[in-house]
């Protein structure tokens, strides 16, 4: 696949794995798996983790006490843990959990092995990883009741529904999909994996078992993770590749494990669009926008040092054939560099590159003082503007624009005018909780004359 994997929670140190565990390592490197994370489900297990994690380089422990082994925590135990903990390999606190359907253990003593745990977790400022199996219920209220500052994790091999999922990302916590992703009955994992944000998602084989459907009938290994990326991938509309980058790099904020991703990218792909990111300014600060907190988009860190010149930038998008478009979009407002967004523009039209669109808030002609549509819809015929409200006093709560009331207006003429010079526009609206889509809809629509698109709402980080 050659995208770079992280299989986040599998069992390499169970017996299924003794008789080739170094094939199987070997395997997975073969196939860009490059992190591995092997949680412990008890004592022996936990101290067995740790030693892979001696022997091979891209493996991790986590330390904990399964709930089908819940009878073999107690104090001496967790005292132990802890100190295993702090070895070096060790990233997590887990396997640790409830399961209501193989029930081993009285419920009772399941939910208070897992509170021990979870303020293990806290203690030492370890992620958790959780195991829930018919039990959704009582993990999503306890994790509720324990949840405190540094109290993070994931819920591995989701099964649960989507208010269970929300409940857990609520409170700070990852969803992974395993091989059940895959498997033809699992439509309402795929619906809850459909929503989630893709930030807030892991991928694992929690190999040996669960393998995913196109090996259904061997033994599940870390290489078979791939499936589960393409999987994704196919739910979320992106690459593979995106899938693998995307999932790397939650992967690495909440273990913080795995590559450092690249910073301040110039040129970034999203599935098989090339996107431009040339200011980090910008003349809003929107309340959803994570410009300033966390300048990551689909796992491109666009956080700029400076801004690029025209060669950086050139330089950056290399060889332009094969791509559906080029986007000027970054983490800012491209059109604040005007002169340089038409150099590039120019540039492409004359490689016979014509595909290209500008991602804008519009409010260009009042940061230039002039009309820029004629001198730009020259370059560019393809605009998405940021409409993001339906009302000039919504717009402001949102968007907060340097510009104050006036601009809401300015963004409606602008799409006029680029509709005036005939250039294709989209005009869009984040789906922030309590916008009125609708009403936005209707804006654009009726009196604008163009087509609403609503972007995803992400809050993460």
């Amino acid at each position: 696949m050659g995208v770079g994997l992280v299989d986040s929670h599998l069992h390499l140190d169970l017996a299924q794995f003794d008789k080739d565990r170094d094939s199987v390592v070997s395997r997975a490197s073969e196939a860009d798996v490059l992190c591995l994370i092997n949680p412990g489900h008890n004592l022996e297990s936990s101290r067995k983790a740790i030693e892979l994690s001696e022997q091979y380089p891209q493996v991790y422990a986590g330390v904990g006490i399964h709930p089908h082994d819940a009878s073999k925590d107690d104090a001496t135990v967790r005292k132990e843990l802890r100190r295993l903990a702090q070895h070096p390999g060790v990233v997590a606190v887990g396997e640790i959990g409830l399961d209501y359907y193989r029930n081993l253990f009285p419920p009772e003593t399941q939910r208070q092995v897992f509170r021990n745990y979870l303020r293990l977790a806290k203690e030492l400022n370890l992620p958790a990883v959780v195991h829930c199996r018919e039990a959704f219920d009582d993990v999503c209220a306890i994790i509720e009741e324990e949840k405190a500052e540094g109290l993070r994790g994931v819920l591995h091999s989701f099964s649960g529904d989507e208010d269970s999922a929300f409940r857990l990302l609520e409170a700070g916590f990852h969803i992974s999909f395993s091989g059940q992703i895959t498997y033809r009955k699992s439509d309402s994992i795929r619906v809850v994996a459909q929503k989630v944000p893709i930030e807030k998602l892991l991928i694992e084989t929690d190999s040996p078992f669960l393998t995913p459907q196109p090996k259904r009938g061997q033994r599940n290994e870390p290489a078979f993770v791939r499936y589960v990326a393409e999987e994704l991938a196919r739910i979320k509309g992106l690459s593979a590749g995106d899938v693998a980058r995307i999932t790397r790099g939650n992967v690495r904020r909440l273990f913080g494990v795995g590559p450092e991703p690249e910073r301040g990218k110039i040129a970034y792909k999203i599935r098989n669009s090339l996107y431009l990111n040339i200011s980090n300014r910008c003349t809003n600060e929107c309340v959803f926008c994570r410009r300033l907190r966390n300048p990551v988009v689909k796992g491109h860190d666009l956080g700029l040092e400076k801004e690029p010149t025209f060669k950086e930038i050139i330089g950056a998008i290399g060889e332009h054939e094969g791509y559906e478009e080029i986007v000027f979009c970054g983490y800012g407002e491209p059109l604040l560099r005007l002169d340089v967004v038409k150099e590039v523009a120019g540039f492409l039209r004359e490689k016979g590159f014509h595909n290209v669109r500008i991602d804008t808030n519009g409010e260009a002609n009042i940061i230039h003082g002039r009309n820029v549509v004629p001198e730009l819809t020259e370059l560019v015929r393809n605009f998405s503007v940021s409409l993001n409200a339906a009302s000039e006093e919504e717009y402001q709560r949102l968007c907060r624009s340097r510009y104050g009331a006036a601009a809401y207006g300015e963004v409606k003429r602008f799409i006029l005018e680029c509709k005036k010079n005939g250039a294709s526009v989209v005009a869009t609206v984040v789906g922030v909780p309590g916008i009125d889509v609708e009403a936005c809809r209707k804006v654009a629509e009726e009196e604008l004359g163009v087509p609403l698109r609503v972007r995803e709402y992400n809050d993460v980080g």
